[in-house]
């Protein structure tokens, strides 16, 4: 647990810097997944009305409250104390939103299973073997996890085969001070084969590149789903239908 402790007080580090400088940052006019401008938005979602979402390494909430205000049933979570008070001060009391501090492996333990959890670029500082079982458990079945992940850093260090976490840099905001984070980097194959091992399915893998030449950073954002539990003889061997997406992959 070494590695994301001092992964979570780095954040707080962040946190704490954003607080003391109540910079006030717009609301979401257009949802990005880790470069603004170019990939897919919104309507990765499809209608998130009356869903229950979690939203893992949720920050400031921008994203969250965008889905409640579709509709959604939405709970954000984040480990950093600084992060969940910008949150907290920022959305006191908005419908369909619910703030939570905590450790993300932590809450999906004890909480009923989501329609969809999401996580914009915070999924890859949690070691996959400690959250991705029990991020299997915590959707419903037939249920959706999309989350954007670093595939490409800005010195051109491209993503790892091994299942291990590599040093990035944090920068604060306004300043030109570095804090190392440690993240696991991961090839879109062995995202997949860990989705795989515990029990999800890969539904897409879209590419997120920066438009500017000069800027090597790129994302890949994940589309996996909770397939349907194998038939038993009680139910007569029905199981439900599989997606016509299912099983398709992109830029591998």
């Amino acid at each position: 647990m070494t590695t994301e402790q001092d992964t979570v007080e780095t954040w707080n580090t962040y946190g704490n810097h954003q607080l003391a400088r109540q910079l006030e940052l717009p609301e979401l006019d257009r949802w990005d997944w880790g470069i603004p401008g170019p990939g897919p938005g919104i309507e990765v979602f499809g209608d998130v009305a009356e869903l229950r979402i979690l939203d893992l390494g949720s920050g400031l909430g921008r994203h969250a409250a965008h889905l409640a205000a579709r509709g959604a049933d939405v709970t954000a979570v984040d480990a950093s104390p600084a992060q969940h008070q910008r949150a907290a001060n920022r959305y006191p009391d908005t419908p369909g939103l619910r703030l939570v501090c905590a450790d993300a492996v932590a809450h999906l333990r004890h909480a009923d299973p989501y329609d969809l959890i999401y996580s914009v670029c915070s999924i890859p500082y949690l070691a996959p073997d400690r959250l991705l079982p029990v991020l299997a458990n915590g959707l419903k079945l037939g249920g959706r996890l999309l989350f954007s992940a670093l595939h490409t850093n800005s010195d051109g260090t491209g993503p790892s085969d091994e299942l291990m976490p590599r040093p990035e840099i944090l920068r604060l905001p306004g300043t030109t001070e570095n804090h190392a984070v440690h993240m696991w980097v991961l090839t879109p194959r062995l995202w997949e084969d860990l989705l795989i091992q515990h029990g999800l399915r890969m539904e897409a893998v879209t590419a997120i590149n920066s438009p500017n030449p000069d800027n090597h950073v790129s994302y890949r954002l994940y589309t996996a789903w909770r397939p349907p539990r194998v038939p038993s003889p009680a139910d007569g061997g029905h199981v439900d239908p599989v997606p016509e997406n299912e099983g398709r992959t992109v830029d591998r």
